[in-house]
């Protein structure tokens, strides 16, 4: 797997991480035996970059890549983390230093570890970003040694602007994907000119772009993909990248055709993805071996022809981007 700089962090990471939220929560059942060799498979096979936060399973998805790397031993891969969906409300307010530092040293201690690589705002208000007291305090938290870099996650392109206006924002993560094209039209340029990474999350639009949905599949309780899929949990952007199903399942359709030879449609999302070099890493989750050594496999797909990216962007103009492209 090729290897893409980490911003202006000193560090390079492979192309294709480790998405943990599946390993938390929030995706139906979750069976530790499984999740932990599916971390083990995706470290054997080169991986080097894995994604979580606190609150993915209050936490679970934090110890549980604590334990795999315990029980390996030897070099650590580069582990981001996220804070501030503990807040019972999403307020400015309580984004306060004490506040701060008690989630990180929460995600410490879940880690087992002394330092963080990399810590992300989870979403905070949009309001957040304009202050720029928020950034000091993230700022007095590295010099302090309890983060090495610090980012944000966001919601919506506007707030990854704003972001990168700070110059120690490290790297910003947003979702991007065939059904979620907006990152590209400006943010991407901005965010490979000043040097900040881009992390890429929900690659595969929740599974839509899996192509192993149909009209009646049915979801489990626990499943945002049921739960949210209106935004009653959090923001309805984070469920089928904002999608309304049965849109996404008809688009998925005309995605068919366009799948390369012995590749999988899940291989020509992460590819296509991967076709825009401002892009560092993008963090498709697994909750098995079989799917994590699939995902890494879509870095071997050779670049994808002009017609198929351009095919990808006609079935996005006319199917998709009235839903989606000026809300996020």
């Amino acid at each position: 797997m090729q290897s893409r700089p980490f911003g202006r962090t000193g560090h390079t990471v492979g192309e294709i991480g480790f998405g943990a939220w599946a390993i938390g929560a929030a995706w139906g059942k979750v069976d530790d035996v499984t999740s932990l060799a599916a971390l083990h498979a995706a470290l054997d096979a080169g991986l080097d970059f894995i994604d979580t936060a606190d609150v993915y399973g209050d936490g679970h998805s934090e110890r549980l890549i604590a334990r795999v790397l315990k029980e390996r031993g030897g070099e650590r891969p580069f582990v981001a983390t996220k804070a501030g969906r503990r807040l019972p409300a999403q307020t400015v307010d309580g984004y306060t230093v004490a506040n701060l530092e008690g989630w990180i040293d929460r995600s410490l201690q879940n880690l087992q570890t002394d330092c963080l690589d990399l810590l992300q705002l989870h979403c905070p208000p949009t309001d957040a970003y304009y202050h720029p007291e928020l950034f000091d305090h993230m700022d007095r938290l590295v010099e302090r040694g309890k983060l090495r870099h610090y980012g944000v996650s966001v919601e919506r392109v506007e707030e990854a602007l704003k972001a990168i206006e700070y110059p120690n924002v490290a790297s910003v993560q947003i979702i991007y994907n065939m059904f979620r094209q907006r990152a590209a039209d400006l943010f991407f340029r901005e965010a490979k000119r000043r040097g900040v990474a881009v992390i890429v999350r929900v690659p595969l639009a929740s599974g839509l772009l899996t192509g192993k949905f149909r009209a009646d599949t049915r979801f489990e309780e626990d499943d945002h993909r049921r739960f949210n899929r209106h935004g009653e949990a959090f923001d309805v952007g984070e469920t089928f990248a904002g999608v309304p199903y049965e849109v996404g399942l008809a688009a998925v359709e005309k995605l068919r055709p366009l799948v390369p030879e012995a590749a999988t449609l899940v291989q020509l999302a992460l590819r296509w993805i991967l076709m825009d070099e401002a892009v560092s890493v993008v963090i498709p989750g697994a909750r098995t071996p079989a799917q994590a050594l699939a995902n890494l496999a879509a870095a071997e797909l050779p670049p994808l022809p002009e017609a198929t990216m351009s095919a990808v962007a006609r079935i996005y103009d006319e199917d998709i981007r009235p839903h989606v492209h000026q809300r996020w």
